[in-house]
């Protein structure tokens, strides 16, 4: 059966009549508005929008290097956006300026850095931006006060005996014979319980041993470092090192607090502060070493011992640091008598006390920073913020 068409014309005015019933169909078929004009300042907006919109982009290759670790390429990015010194013939357009706080976070990317040179590069920079302060503030200090230290002048100048500020054995001083004692006792009551700790007994000592010698002791610093007190006394440990590294203007690689990643980077010990001296690197290089480098450097090794002495009292911890020192000694030319080396200890640890006693605010800053499980460029950022609230 056909189905009746339209003619023509009732088409057309089929069509009519939509187009009155809908609007819209007329106005689509018409040929586009324009849109409003932008106004000057519109465009000015959009232009610094995009700029904007380019400086968040290059910012995040910054970012990237530095979750990267990759300090070469963290380091160029901020000289390719540092403006032109004043008084040059060009002037350098910035198109991504640097955010307040921002360069500071290169000092993140040292941490696996092979050239400590580039580390110092790092460092350098940010104290041409006037960032870093008060790095090296203190550098001259190795050529003040008497170079003869008996341990009656030790005293006098800090008040601690000699034997206060000498490193000690594990289990015989300190804290470590309550922890002893306390492994003792566990033992006795489980014994008491009728628990036969016997056939396990040998394979913990396998392991204990298997630790000490192959280890360095790295997995029971581990456990030990879960003890809160402990682990205190190692951040107030660490940041004498790092606090008078910095004041002695000496760049700072990181701070290593974990035992194993410790033992990975070939630290002796179960943490570590990694500084660079460059005078001193250089020294050694042509067959020679001065003493204000020497002095300068063994400052910075006894200033953990010093800074436990500052707070507890007295030192446990810093025995790696002595064989360094040690070890420093003994490639002098000449070497140094044992006499020498026990007056050069002396003088060491007690310009570190009385340093990190002037800037006592600073350390405590450092420890608290460290404790928080800061990165190294918010550590020293408090450390300025200490020193700069001192002034």
């Amino acid at each position: 059966m056909a189905t009746p068409t339209a003619s023509p014309h009732s088409l057309l005015a089929s069509a009519s009549a939509s187009a009155r019933a809908f609007p819209f169909h007329n106005r689509s078929l018409r040929s586009p508005r324009r849109g409003p004009r932008l106004r000057a300042g519109s465009v000015k907006e959009w232009r610094e929008f995009e700029d904007e919109a380019g400086a968040v982009k290059e910012w995040r290759e910054f970012e990237d290097a530095v979750r990267r670790r990759d300090l070469s390429r963290a380091l160029r990015f901020l000289q390719s956006v540092e403006p032109a010194a004043a008084g040059t013939a060009v002037t350098q357009v910035v198109a991504a300026p640097v955010p307040p706080g921002r360069d500071w976070e290169v000092l993140d990317a040292c941490i696996d850095a092979d050239d400590m040179r580039l580390v110092g590069r790092a460092y350098q920079f940010l104290v041409d931006r006037g960032v870093l302060a008060s790095f090296g503030k203190c550098k001259n200090i190795v050529l003040e006060g008497p170079r003869e230290v008996t341990p009656t002048v030790l005293k006098e100048m800090t008040g601690l005996e000699a034997s206060k500020l000498a490193p000690k054995k594990w289990g015989l001083s300190g804290s470590s014979p309550y922890v002893l004692a306390g492994f003792l006792g566990g033992v006795s009551f489980l014994l008491t319980q009728g628990i036969d700790l016997r056939p396990n007994l040998g394979a913990v000592l396998a392991l204990a041993t298997a630790d000490a010698l192959f280890l360095g002791g790295t997995g029971l610093a581990q456990i030990s470092s879960f003890w809160p007190p402990y682990k205190r006394r190692i951040l107030v440990h660490e940041a004498g090192h790092l606090l008078t590294a910095y004041l002695m203007g000496c760049p700072i690689r990181g701070v290593i607090l974990d035992p194993f990643v410790a033992l990975r980077m070939g630290i002796q010990g179960q943490a570590g502060t990694q500084f660079w001296d460059a005078k001193m690197e250089k020294e050694l290089g042509e067959g020679h070493l001065s003493s204000t480098a020497f002095d300068r450097y063994s400052m910075i090794l006894y200033a953990g011992i010093a800074a436990e002495a500052l707070v507890y009292g007295e030192a446990e911890g810093g025995e790696n640091d002595e064989n360094l020192f040690r070890s420093l000694c003994i490639l002098l030319n000449p070497p140094l008598s044992v006499a020498q080396m026990a007056n050069r200890a002396r003088w060491s640890v007690m310009q570190s006390y009385n340093l990190l006693k002037w800037h006592k605010k600073a350390h405590r800053a450092a420890v608290k920073a460290l404790e928080d499980g800061h990165s190294l460029s918010i550590v020293i950022r408090r450390i300025e913020e200490a020193l700069a609230s001192d002034r």
